[in-house]
């Protein structure tokens, strides 16, 4: 159920943060998790036709939403990192994973986070040189200033050296400008969809945020 659920989020991104948070207990389920699941299908019975809308009119500028929250793991304390991308308005990717190391703070938690949305947004960029189209100082939306000051700001640098080295390519890329940190307000951080449960007036929300409707 978990597999073919997983192959589903490739067009469902509204199921991503549900399914990858069940996804981590396949080795030793429990009941609980087999009612979760069962759920999130039931879910799915009820919207059948919700799915990403991809109008052919529009801008063709690239950008990027990435949000983490801090030691959301109950187990082992470790924070789930988001990040969604989007071509023109249109959203292309997005992802959801739990972070391999143990943050010991929001803004180490954020600033992993954004290194790998700027991994993808990199990756982006040189998958579109194939169509002649250059991105540069690609806006990568976040809501936390201390993350956007740690990559701007030499001066906090001796405060991180704890983090993985492999963590701060995104201070050479933003020197490089091919990308750029915004601050974004909390209430319009669409990848927040990605990694945390809201009620259901918020969800909506960010679904429709997302680009997605109803074809009906």
């Amino acid at each position: 159920m978990i597999g073919s659920l997983m192959y589903l989020t490739a067009s469902r991104p509204d199921i991503m943060f549900a399914v990858c948070l069940y996804a981590r207990f396949q080795a030793a389920p429990k009941v609980s998790h087999l009612q979760a699941i069962k759920r999130i299908l039931r879910y799915l019975k009820g919207a059948p036709k919700l799915g990403i809308w991809y109008p052919k009119n529009g801008n063709v500028n690239l950008y990027a939403y990435t949000d983490s929250d801090y030691g959301g793991c109950n187990l082992d304390k470790k924070s789930t990192f988001r990040g969604c991308q989007f071509l023109g308005g249109r959203l292309i990717s997005w992802q959801c994973k739990k972070q391999t190391c143990v943050s010991t703070s929001t803004a180490e938690a954020e600033y992993i986070a954004a290194s790998s949305c700027c991994a993808q947004v990199i990756w982006i960029q040189n998958q579109m040189l194939d169509y002649g189209m250059t991105f540069m100082q690609t806006p990568i939306h976040i809501d936390n200033m201390s993350a956007i000051s740690i990559t701007n700001n030499p001066v906090q640098h001796s405060k991180t050296k704890h983090i993985d080295i492999r963590y701060h390519f995104i201070r050479d890329q933003a020197e490089k400008k091919r990308i750029v940190l915004s601050k974004v307000h909390t209430n319009e951080q669409y990848a927040d969809l990605f990694t945390k449960p809201f009620d259901e007036a918020r969800f909506r929300y960010l679904v429709k945020s997302i680009g997605m409707m109803n074809f009906e």
